[in-house]
This record gives C-alpha cells, sequence and structure tokens, in this order.
C-alpha cells in the first residue's frame, strides 16, 4: 500500500459477498494505482471475511464491526483513511476502469473544487434504467436541488478529506437517508464539480437494499431538515427554503399516515408544521 495514498476508496459491506467481489476488482483494476481500498464489514456472516481475505493485494484494508448500519461502517472507513480525498463505493456498485484516472485530472484542473461527483447508469435486476429529466446531475451551488431530492450518488462522489473535518461525518442516527441529510449539509457549505462522464455503475433491484426494509423514507428525510434549520447557521433565503421542504414533506406525511391510521404520528407532524408556521 502506497504510505500515503491520494485516493482513499471506502466501501461498506454487509452480507453481499458476491456483489462484493465485482466492486473490490473494479477498484483493483483502476488505472490510476494510488489509492488505498478501505472495506468495512457491518458484521457480515456470508464469508466475506474469508473472501477478502484471499485477495492478495497490499492496497486492501479490510475493518470488522459488529453489524450497525452502513453510516457507522462509512464513518470507520472515513476515520482509517490516510487518502487525501475519499470516493465512496457502495458494495452493490462498482467503478469504471478510469474512475480514479479522470478524477485525479479534474481535481488537478480545478483546485477550487473539493467536491466532485460524476455521471452514473443504473441497472435494476440487471436491466439499463433510464434516467429521467430530474435525475439530472447538478454542478455548481446544488443547495436547491439537494433539499428536493438527493441529487448527488454516494457512489459517484470524491471528497476532500479535510471537507468532513468542517461538516462531520455521515448521521449514525440514520438507518436510512443518510445520504440526503449529508448532501444537505454539504451543499450549504461547498460548491460541487461535475465529471460528465459515466464513471460509476449503479445495481438495483435486490431484496437487501436498505430503502426496501424501512417505509416511509419522508420522516427520515424530515429529521434531517429539522436537523438542519436546528444547528446550521442558514443565510435568511436557505432558512426560508428548507422551512418550504420541510412543511412540504410534512403535510406528505401527514396524509399518509392518516391513510395508515398512524394518527399520533400524524399528529405530530401535524404540530411541527404549526411550529413553522
Amino acid at each position: 500500500m502506497f504510505k500515503n495514498p491520494f485516493f482513499t476508496i471506502i466501501i461498506p459491506t454487509y452480507n453481499r459477498q458476491h456483489f462484493l467481489k465485482i466492486a473490490i476488482n473494479s477498484c483493483l483494476y483502476q488505472t490510476y494505482p494510488d489509492f488505498e481500498l478501505i472495506i468495512v464489514d457491518d458484521g457480515s456472516t456470508d464469508g466475506t471475511k474469508t473472501m477478502v481475505k484471499k485477495i492478495n493485494d497490499s492496497r486492501i484494508k479490510y475493518l470488522w464491526q459488529p453489524h450497525q448500519e452502513v453510516s457507522v461502517a462509512r464513518n470507520q472507513g472515513i476515520l482509517s483513511a490516510q487518502g487525501e480525498y475519499i470516493c465512496f463505493l457502495d458494495s452493490d456498485d462498482r467503478f469504471r476502469i478510469q474512475k480514479l484516472e479522470i478524477t485525479y485530472q479534474y481535481i488537478k484542473k480545478y483546485p477550487e473544487f473539493k467536491i466532485f461527483h460524476s455521471e452514473e447508469i443504473w441497472y435494476r435486476n440487471f436491466r439499463l434504467l433510464p434516467q429521467k429529466k430530474h435525475h439530472q446531475k447538478p454542478e455548481g451551488n446544488v443547495f436547491n436541488r439537494a433539499l428536493k431530492l438527493c441529487c448527488i450518488s454516494i457512489s459517484t462522489c470524491c471528497i476532500k478529506k479535510d471537507v468532513f473535518e468542517k461538516i462531520g461525518l455521515f448521521d449514525e442516527n440514520l438507518p436510512v437517508c443518510e445520504d440526503y441529510d449529508f448532501w444537505l449539509r454539504v451543499s450549504v457549505n461547498y460548491p460541487v464539480k461535475l465529471i460528465p462522464k459515466i464513471l460509476t455503475i449503479k445495481q438495483g433491484g435486490h431484496n437487501d437494499q436498505q430503502s426496501k426494509r424501512y417505509p416511509a423514507l419522508d420522516r427520515f428525510r424530515i429529521y434531517a431538515l429539522k436537523k438542519l434549520i436546528e444547528n446550521s447557521s442558514l443565510n435568511p433565503q436557505q432558512k426560508k427554503l428548507v422551512v418550504n421542504e420541510l412543511k412540504r414533506k410534512c403535510e406528505i406525511y401527514i396524509e399518509g399516515a392518516k391513510k395508515r391510521g398512524k394518527i399520533a404520528e400524524a399528529e405530530y407532524y401535524q404540530n411541527l408544521v404549526n411550529l413553522l408556521t
């Protein structure tokens, strides 16, 4: 392993031995070699450790932890990272072979940016998915876009390590939508640079995806927005946008809670809306 690698790639994983091997290979075959690969095993029981240990490459660092979900795993990787820039890769995704080389070129060309991301293609159940207009990748000051939806994919991004000193790590209270929360905090503080090339391939549709385990995802997004208002130094215009989006998401959630007979939940979020008006 390089003593001070330029990149650290962090792969969190939980019981995805087959997908993980593909993800690892997509890193080890990169045309730009100056990186370390940190695999954070979140308590897998499917032979993941044995599989990783059989790979003979000094750039790999394997970390194991009891099962604590993806935010904790990513944070473990960040705290162990030696690279100047950090790339994330979900264990069911993979990089194209020139991911790091092209990213390095953009970092050197645009030194004023600390956050980079790229285009991607998506597969679901091994079928290519068309991307809609609202999935178009943003560039520059993306805070307005980040409020509406998670507009940057974790598996496409590259972040200068010192960014985490300012915005903090992933919120370990969030089992899902941790990326939505993360990009809100990032985009308040930093512009992003888009690399207009497809450098990541995402694979979805399998049953162990986090979003399938947690229905009604908007409650986690509401938590993130509420936290942003309480803990962030938003300017007046940003605060207004956050409040409006929080009210909108609460109103949608209230309607859904009423339909499911969750009256106490509906009342809780209605009270939250009342406090915002």
